[in-house]
Formats: structure tokens, C-alpha cells, sequence
């Protein structure tokens, strides 16, 4: 199945359903989105309206993946640096892929399609992290991101139970 991808769809209340059903699914399927375990449509909503909001006051900007009937089935979220020395990039945050998707190359054509809105709003690179344990650093590097940093321990996802936060850049130029 093939994906189009659009840059700041219009968050009608039938999208953010749609992301909020997105999320928690990515999140129980064992994606490091942001939550451990099982979480619910409850849990989730609050971020969802976050990004909302975010996006209003021109602080994100949404990169959806539709499917041919129009259903959201990926996204990544661009998070822009208000300070001087940092405007040259921005952030990538919540990349999902929905779980019946993944393993088809969705992921890497998300990331490419970022990375063509990231040339095209004039940054010079993308940075994001992820979760250690999962290998995600592993497939953020075949998209061409290098380690950058490593805080062993950095994110608890469970009293006895501590992963790396690793944070990976991506070069535009």
C-alpha cells in the first residue's frame, strides 16, 4: 500500500481521533513513542491536543501519512528552535508508523519525506532521540543519522528497568 504524505493537514476532530488511535496503537505494539505498556485512548488524547496547540501557535508542524481511503497511518512532527543559534534545525518528534504497516518500508519513506520538507523550509539538519534497547538507533542510521550523543540511563521505563536516550542528527547539506 502506498502512503501520500501531507505537510499540515488540517486538524479537523475526525484526525485527531484518527492520531490519538494511531498513537495508542504504535504504543501497544512495543513502539517507543513516549509511553510503556498498554496505555489508552485517554492517556494518549491529552498529547494529541498538545500537539494541537503547538501547532496552532506555529511551534510544530504536522507530516501525515494517509492511506488511499484518507486514514492517517504515519506521522512525525517537526519541533522549531526559537533560539538564534539553534534556527538552522529542528527537531523530528513522535515518528509513527501504524503497526499493520511496519516492516514495508513506510518508515524510511516518512523519514525521506521529512527530510524533503526539512531541505525545503531552509534548515541545515534534523535531530531527534530514541530509546535504546529497541535497536532504533540502528534504523534511524540506515536512514543516514549519525549518534550524536548517548545518556546511558537517561529514560525509565520501569523502576528496575532503565534505557540509553539516544539522540541522532541528521545532516542536510
Amino acid at each position: 500500500m502506498d502512503l501520500t504524505y501531507r505537510l499540515d493537514p488540517e486538524l479537523t476532530p475526525g484526525l485527531l481521533d484518527q492520531l490519538t488511535r494511531l498513537w495508542v496503537d504504535v504504543n501497544n505494539a512495543g513502539g517507543a513513542v513516549g509511553f510503556v505498556g498498554t496505555t489508552s485512548y485517554e492517556d494518549v488524547r491529552p498529547g494529541v491536543d498538545g500537539y494541537a496547540e503547538s501547532i496552532a501557535a506555529g511551534r510544530h508542524r504536522m507530516l501525515a501519512g494517509l492511506d488511499p481511503e484518507g486514514r492517517l497511518r504515519a506521522t512525525a512532527f517537526f519541533g522549531f528552535n526559537e533560539h538564534r543559534l539553534q534556527r538552522h534545525y529542528a527537531w523530528l518528534y513522535t515518528v509513527m508508523v501504524d503497526p499493520a504497516l511496519q516492516g514495508g518500508g513506510h518508515g524510511r519513506a516518512l523519514l525521506g519525506e521529512a527530510e524533503r520538507h526539512a531541505r525545503g523550509f531552509g534548515l541545515e539538519a534534523l535531530k531527534l532521540t530514541c530509546r535504546g534497547g529497541l535497536g532504533l538507533e540502528r534504523f534511524y542510521a540506515a536512514a543516514g543519522y549519525k549518534e550524536v550523543g548517548r545518556v546511558p540511563d537517561g529514560l525509565r521505563v520501569a523502576a528496575d528497568d532503565y534505557r540509553d536516550d539516544i539522540m541522532m542528527w541528521l545532516p542536510l547539506s
